[in-house]
């Protein structure tokens, strides 16, 4: 399966920081490439040169198989793009600004029209179209904008945090509606801080951390770099977490990581609940006080943890 979206050993500095650091990545037509990684990693400043508004100070990308540094007109034409804010015009009705896109796309009046129809109904704004947004709700407000990013059916899509600020419900339905896309054989590069966002969408995830692809794989074999099972022990006083760790060292079959402000210690293991059992002996044996403790596979919040040293931190936005 031939890739729609490549690039290799891109670099970008903005005066002392380095915000890409020579990074690679591929994302194969028909699927989604989940970009994770903490704040500043780099997430919005690659997804800003693939999709033209950047220049890399090094190294080369490709989108459509086209060149994004000498032909941008060419690779505009290809693409959507959705950022972590909605870029909708608040003065206009729903409609009206997906016409105005349209229109911009040259797609024709009555194309335009037709098409703003068509977004609005698969978006489950065809009853607040006629509407100006500024009486829409926030999560309103990211559907039409990702509406906008579809007008011309590119058969590429930047989407750099589609879901930041709305709420469960209203994520759930913009998965729906991305997984529908995909379906339909378009290709998603898709920039995420909700882990589990990642591993609804992504069919392969790369973790950049400094600016470098430092992990890349399916979720599954993401997790099954830290263990299969973790014991996860939450004690009742944080001056216990290195006594803890002691206690369970023989147990663990890779590195322990304890976090101090949840007081919680996770432990690898392989072996399950027997395992648990004489782990749990161990702690009562040591007279360390447990407040919670559970034996559960590893999810991707692991995962980051692990390669990047802290928890994600969906409320923030980054590069």
């Amino acid at each position: 399966m031939a890739n729609l979206v490549e690039a290799s050993g891109l670099v970008k500095r903005y005066r002392e920081v380095t915000a890409l650091d020579g990074l690679d990545l591929a994302v194969a037509e028909g699927s989604v490439l989940g970009l994770l990684g903490p704040n500043g990693a780099g997430k919005t400043t690659a997804v800003s040169i693939l999709a033209t508004l950047l220049e890399p100070d090094a190294g080369s990308a490709r989108v459509a198989g086209i060149d994004v540094r000498s032909r941008p007109r060419d690779v505009r034409r290809r693409i959507g793009l959705s950022g972590q804010f909605a870029a909708v015009d608040e003065h206009l009705t729903g409609f009206e600004n997906l016409v105005m896109v349209g229109r911009l796309y040259h797609l024709g009046r009555h194309r335009a029209r037709a098409r703003a129809g068509e977004l609005l109904e698969l978006f489950d704004l065809a009853e607040a179209g006629g509407r100006p947004v500024k009486t829409y709700s926030g999560g309103m407000r990211r559907r039409l904008d990702l509406a906008g990013a579809l007008v011309a059916a590119p058969p590429v899509l930047f989407l750099d945090e589609p879901t930041t600020g709305l709420d469960p419900q209203g994520r759930r339905q913009l998965w729906e509606v991305i997984r529908g896309m995909v379906g339909g054989g378009t290709t998603v590069l898709l920039t995420t801080q909700y882990l589990e966002e990642a591993d609804q969408l992504a069919d392969r995830i790369l973790v950049i951390d400094h600016g470098r692809a430092i992990a890349e794989g399916t979720a599954d074999e993401l997790k099954s770099r830290i263990g299969a099972e973790r014991i996860e022990v939450t004690v009742t006083d944080g001056a216990a977490l290195e006594p803890a760790r002691a206690a369970l060292a023989r147990f663990a079959v890779g590195e322990q990581l304890a976090d101090g402000r949840s007081r919680t210690l996770i432990t690898p293991i392989a072996g399950g609940a027997p395992v648990l059992a004489a782990a749990l002996h161990e702690l009562a044996q040591a007279h360390i006080a447990v407040r919670d403790v559970g034996l559960r596979r590893p999810t991707l919040d692991d995962v980051f943890l692990t390669l990047t040293g802290h928890v994600s931190a969906p409320e923030e936005n980054g590069q």
